[in-house]
């Protein structure tokens, strides 16, 4: 029996580290030609070669800002003239900074936005007609902060909510064109980003990573932190055909981590 996702396309935004990455790698391993998106070429080829070692279809990769529109249409471009086709898109670009409310800039603000939420709101318009043809799957790789914002995180939480609020409001579009669109919310993850958020959380609070790390354990009663590859396996499972009928909705993959109901 051919893997689930043998000839089929998953772009991924942010593919070349984490999540992204880890997401990519699930889907090469049951068949899918994989388009990895992401701004550093270096770390792209990098995620190629894990990609590749999976023994899926060798991956593509398109180097480029995604803050910019002319990115996110170079990335559609690409697709559409070699493949003609995508089945799932990975909205995982993102790096939003943590930090003392009073101490960011403006800048910070914008470019959170630009990269994870008007990303996200224009490839998924660009492949829309793709993903209508294929009843294909959109999933965005957003985070608890949407559902639990947090001072030091108030870019990132904004960031969220508006990403997780897009995706919803989409629900009733998919359903005209038979579209699937979820929101995966990852908790702490062990990601190369969340070491980045562990060292901008220090800094803002005066104390040490290690510090950081053990009260936000400490805090949420987790057993372990996530790993990348928890995520990958959900996003897996939503693009499935086993869960056509999940649909305009947000899953926590966090241990537990979500201190409110929903």
């Amino acid at each position: 029996m051919p893997p689930e996702f043998e000839g089929k396309v998953v772009v991924v935004s942010g593919g070349s580290r984490g999540i992204g990455r880890a997401i990519a790698v699930a889907f090469a391993r049951e068949g899918a030609q994989t388009v990895l998106a992401a701004s550093s070429a270096a770390n792209l080829a990098e995620a190629a070669k894990v990609v590749a070692a999976t023994g899926g279809p060798e991956p593509m990769t398109i180097a480029g800002d995604l803050r910019t529109l002319e990115a996110c249409e170079q990335v559609f471009t690409r697709v559409n003239e070699r493949f003609k086709r995508c089945d799932v898109l990975v909205n995982c670009a993102g790096a939003t900074k943590g930090g003392k409310f009073f101490e960011q800039p403006d800048e910070a603000w914008t470019d959170g936005f630009a990269l994870k939420f008007h990303a996200a709101v224009r490839l998924t318009r660009l492949f829309w007609p793709l993903l209508k043809q294929a009843h294909g799957s959109v999933m965005n790789i957003v985070g608890g902060a949407a559902r639990t914002p947090g001072p030091e995180f108030l870019i990132g939480g904004a960031v969220n909510a508006a990403m997780a609020n897009f995706a919803k409001g989409l629900t009733a579009l998919g359903n005209r064109d038979d579209v699937n669109i979820n929101v995966i919310h990852p908790g702490q993850t062990q990601t190369e980003r969340n070491e980045q958020l562990a060292q901008q959380f220090a800094k803002a609070q005066g104390k040490t990573v290690e510090q950081v790390r053990a009260e936000a354990l400490s805090k949420s009663g987790l057993r372990r932190i996530g790993q990348p590859q928890d995520v990958a396996e959900l996003a897996l499972f939503l693009a499935s055909a086993r869960a056509r009928h999940i649909h305009g909705t947000a899953i926590a993959i966090d241990g537990g981590g979500t201190p409110g109901y929903y």
